[in-house]
């Protein structure tokens, strides 16, 4: 446990450029206080100490605003960046080199017993907001968009964007790199490129005013 504790810490550094030091992360993140509850509650939960376990994850959610439940199974260097609103469900199981930004769901889609949260392998990324509903499993590597809302298993090395989830990227090459909020230079995001484009016909309209002025004050002149 404690070998898991001090890779959680160190991992900031490399997640989040605003950390400075060890002092910094361990008195003022919240996203870091919430993994270290939750490595207790865990550990309480293990031992079948299931009300301390509870009690221990209730005061986490008081303190950071991040509930994960004490049955959750969660890996080595695991980041919650700013965190206020994640919820991790009882039976998600999460890898190692994971990250997720603040309003994520790890949810249930069942009131049965059994496996009904999702699974996250290696190094994946789950932006702000996105949901990740059902005892799904996100592939290693992959990243879903903010405010996402999957419902189905997302391949390893996929990017996944919108409401439901779909994918923009089946042949994501291999990378090693990290990118914030799951979003890369070059994604193929609809969204992005609706904007783009209406920053086009803005732009065509701001050339056609302009030609129309200067026709205008051409004829005022003449």
């Amino acid at each position: 446990m404690f070998e898991k504790i001090k890779s959680d810490l160190s991992i900031v550094f490399d997640r989040d450029p605003a950390a400075r030091s060890y002092l910094e992360i361990i008195t003022t993140y919240p996203g870091v206080h919430a993994i270290l509850f939750h490595r207790l509650a865990h550990f309480f939960w293990r031992i079948k100490l299931y009300w301390i376990a509870r009690v221990t994850s209730y005061l986490s959610r008081i303190i950071t605003g991040i509930e994960i439940h004490p049955g959750a199974i969660i890996g080595r260097r695991f980041f919650i960046d700013h965190g206020m609103g994640v919820v991790i469900g009882e039976t998600a199981i999460i890898g190692d080199d994971c990250t997720i930004y603040h309003g994520v769901t790890l949810g249930g889609t069942s009131w049965k017993q059994g496996k009904r949260h999702p699974t996250l392998e290696d190094k994946v990324v789950i932006g702000a907001g996105a949901k990740i509903l059902g005892p799904v499993t996100i592939g290693s590597n992959a990243k879903i968009g903010s405010n996402a809302v999957v419902v189905k298993d997302i391949p390893k090395n996929a990017t996944a964007v919108g409401i439901p989830a779909r994918l923009v990227d089946e042949h994501v090459q291999k990378t090693n790199s990290f990118s914030p909020y799951a979003v890369s230079k070059d994604e193929d995001d609809p969204m992005v490129h609706s904007v783009q484009e209406l920053f086009k016909k803005i732009n065509a309209q701001e050339g056609k005013i302009a030609r129309l002025e200067k026709a205008l004050t051409t004829q005022k002149k003449t």
